[in-house]
């Protein structure tokens, strides 16, 4: 059997972020100030100094710290596979890999940026953090940041995944985080909107306005995000960066990359570091594939304008595909897809046409999640199960069409804390949740009035 999975060594390990804002065909459109709605640079107290600069940085590259990269190669490099049993069990022509980050200490792609966030904030003198978390990941990874840097964590986790996910609080917990469900009695924020619906499920929406008001609340916090944002997109670019050097120890490159989008970071982590073959014409032909969740289809649904980042509006205002800031989602099992918006840089790349958007049903997402179990031995996560489903079907447009097509799949994570959804999957209690038309017709009335728009 040809070779399954091929492995970097440390010393392999890049080194530098890429940044694609100088690269992009169109310049990206400004973050506007929540009250003056004109553009901002995000002044403190969000983030600290050199996280905003990087959030706007015109470098390509920029240069991981050593410290940072110490950490990173507790668990980096991480394996790049080639999927030969899936192959062979959809009997495709395909030539299916799938880079697999399910092996940091917190399960995902996430600590790649979270553990850079803590070192920033800790190099400033800041002493604690807030943040959100949707289906914990975040919630985990920063938790652990903040646990290697000697920082405090509170963790605003989305109520829906707050009981769905216990194991997933427990970890942060262990790490030194204190977790609470969102909305809380804790912020003005939480307490308003549990007056108006005390059942409410919760969102990121919400949970980001708790976190942004905990931080704007106390001298020695700051605020941290775990996607959407600039700056979490590039750290996340050492995904891609590995990648490309994989693929090529493979002797292969890419038709199609896939992967799953809530608010983007994971998929774009992958998938910018070769995107820039598209820009410059070299790969004109490469597709790129986003995949959300049906209940929660931003791009393929949502309306390409003006939004906060937040349900409260304390956020800054970001052109991006939005479903409405106020619009709280169906609790699907994957929680960090359900987001009312997207990064802005991947609305961007959406807009010019450089990449695609799907949307999937979460029953057949699962059976693609069990059938990737059953074949590779991985357990993934809600969220990457949706890119799988997709993967899976190109696979076998390949076998319909007899062409041999190269497939690379971004698999964020491990669904070791996520086996009750596999078993509502298995036991048949799984369902699917249609796209709640109204009520995101309704979320899309409380839009921003930006004048300069």
């Amino acid at each position: 059997m040809e070779r399954s999975k091929f492995i970097l060594d440390e010393k392999d390990m890049p080194v530098r972020w890429y940044n694609v804002l100088p690269d992009l065909p169109e310049p990206l459109p400004p973050e506007l100030h929540p009250g003056t709605k004109e553009p901002t640079i995000l002044p403190p107290p969000l983030f600290p100094a050199a996280i905003n600069e990087q959030e706007f940085s015109p470098e390509r590259y920029i240069e991981i710290p050593e410290e940072v990269q110490a950490i990173y190669r507790t668990w980096r490099p991480t394996v790049l596979h080639r999927a030969h049993r899936l192959e062979k069990a959809l009997d495709t022509p395909a030539k299916i890999f799938y880079k697999y980050e399910g092996t940091s200490q917190a399960g995902s792609h996430k600590p790649n940026s979270a553990i850079a966030q803590a070192y920033y904030n800790k190099q400033e003198g800041v002493k604690r953090l807030a943040t959100e978390t949707g289906a914990g990941q975040w919630g985990s990874a920063l938790a652990l940041g903040c646990a290697l840097f000697g920082l405090e964590c509170k963790v605003y986790m989305v109520k829906v995944s707050y009981n769905q996910k216990p194991y997933r609080r427990i970890m942060m917990e262990t790490w030194g985080a204190h977790v609470v469900p969102s909305p809380s009695q804790d912020t003005e924020t939480g307490r308003r909107i549990l007056s108006e619906d005390p059942n409410s499920t919760g969102s990121l929406g919400i949970a980001i306005s708790e976190a942004l008001e905990d931080a704007f609340s106390h001298d020695d916090t700051k605020y941290s995000i775990g996607s959407v944002a600039n700056h979490v997109l590039l750290h996340q670019t050492i995904i891609g960066e590995e990648t490309r050097k994989q693929m090529e120890m493979a002797d292969a490159y890419p038709d199609i990359i896939v992967g799953c989008v809530g608010g983007g970071s994971n998929f774009a982590g992958q998938f910018l570091p070769w995107i820039r073959d598209k820009f410059s014409g070299e790969k004109p032909d490469m597709r790129i594939i986003c995949v959300e969740p049906q209940a929660c289809p931003t791009l393929t649904k949502g309306l390409y304008t003006w939004d906060f980042g937040d349900t409260a509006g304390m956020a800054p205002i970001l052109k991006m595909h939005t479903l409405g800031h106020t619009f709280i989602p169906p609790p699907v099992h994957a929680g960090g897809l359900r987001y009312h918006g997207m990064a802005p840089i991947i609305c961007h790349l959406y807009k010019l046409g450089l990449i695609e958007a799907k949307a999937e049903h979460q029953v057949a997402v699962f059976e693609a999640g069990v059938k990737f179990a059953r074949t590779e031995g991985i357990i993934t996560g809600p969220e990457p199960c949706h890119n799988l489903r997709v993967a899976i079907d190109e696979a076998l447009k390949c076998k319909e069409a007899g062409e041999s097509k190269t497939i690379l799949i971004a698999h964020s994570g491990h669904g070791h804390f996520d086996l009750a959804a596999y078993d509502d999957y298995l036991s048949g209690r799984l369902k699917d949740y249609e796209y709640p038309a109204e009520k995101v017709k309704e979320a899309l009335t409380h839009l921003p009035e930006v004048p300069s728009a």
